[in-house]
């Protein structure tokens, strides 16, 4: 039996690769709608062998729709998630519009799929920020066997975070760079080519920005909210791929070893790490992959009980729409479908 479904926010680039992802994974669909704002309707969206009409959001009724699969942005989703919910369907909601509502799950499925169970509160299911899902995911398993008592977190995330028109930007810089056009920053805060920038998201009153509140919020709602966790989140002139040094202090003995095996075990974790010159993961060579990727672990000599590692993945795929699907797939698997 295949479902009716609906992807909101479709012509952006996080709606495009759940449309891909859906289609790969061959998730069973009977119809699927594609719908945006009114500015993009009649365009086509690619879905496996076939292109799918885009539709007017304003205008889509939701009623007989089993999943919405929801990446439009904050502003749009706190209109239309509500409704499809209320229509009867499961909204799986990629912004941070509900990630912090106690009656809306907060969901990795390699984490925490037993959160799951509250989803029928509002029928919505959160999907938790592209640089929190990879971390908590390589910290899984390494807080089930010792007990994470803190992490520093130092991300360095890529253009395609802040969506096609960030990566038009680094594109449109890097190009008028080489022939002497003036740097116009008009996404970013400051120049990206060739550069980096330590600002996410707006700044809060703490001197935090959101980006890097989100991280710590999200891992204790996903992970143990015992965990303490500081960020500092960093945009760098790469296209696709987020990638992060964690720095893990922990309550019981782990060492290198422990971890390593740990990691291996962990479903969606692949294990790369060679002390050699090619031994390690970087942005660019996990572009399009589901896994995520840890390098470089090895003892933090500084704390007792601590470990430093390397996590790279692709954040459109299991930073968004990957994560997404995998929910999907999830509720489909222990029946709550």
């Amino acid at each position: 039996m295949g479902y009716k479904v609906a992807v909101v926010g479709a012509t952006g680039a996080v709606g495009r690769e759940m449309m891909k992802t859906l289609a790969e994974r061959n998730f069973p669909i009977d119809d699927i709608a594609a719908l945006a704002s009114e500015r993009s309707v009649g365009s086509e969206i690619s879905f496996g062998d076939d292109d799918v009409k885009v539709q007017n959001l304003a205008a889509f009724d939701f009623k007989g729709t089993d999943m919405v699969f929801s990446s439009p942005g904050a502003k749009v989703s706190a209109e239309y998630s509500p409704k499809a919910g209320k229509a009867g369907a499961v909204v799986i909601d990629n912004t941070s519009q509900f990630r912090m509502d106690p009656d809306v799950p907060l969901v990795v499925p390699e984490v925490n799929p037993q959160a799951l169970k509250g989803y029928s509160k509002k029928n919505i299911i959160a999907n938790p920020n592209c640089s929190t899902i990879q971390m908590v995911v390589a910290l899984k398993p390494l807080h089930d066997f010792a007990k994470i008592k803190r992490v520093v977190a130092a991300t360095y995330q890529s253009t395609s975070g802040a969506g096609k028109d960030g990566m038009d930007e680094l594109f449109n810089q890097t190009r008028g760079i080489y022939v002497n056009e003036p740097v116009r920053p008009q996404e970013f805060t400051k120049q990206i080519a060739f550069n980096v920038i330590p600002h996410i998201d707006v700044f809060m009153d703490d001197g935090y920005t959101k980006e890097e509140w989100k991280m710590m919020v999200e891992t204790k709602k996903i992970l143990d909210p015992s965990i303490k966790l500081t960020a500092t989140c960093v945009r760098v002139p790469v296209f696709v791929g987020h990638a992060e040094a964690l720095t893990i202090e922990f309550e019981n003995p782990i060492s290198e070893e422990e971890a390593r095996k740990a990691l291996k075990a962990q479903a969606g974790v692949i294990v790369i790490d060679h002390r050699t010159d090619e031994g390690y993961v970087t942005p660019a060579e996990c572009a399009g992959e589901d896994a995520v990727y840890v390098s470089r672990i090895r003892s933090d000599p500084t704390v007792e009980n601590g470990l430093s590692i390397w996590v790279v993945s692709d954040n459109l795929r299991k930073g968004a729409a990957l994560n997404t699907v995998q929910i999907a797939e999830t509720l489909v698997k222990d029946g709550y479908l």
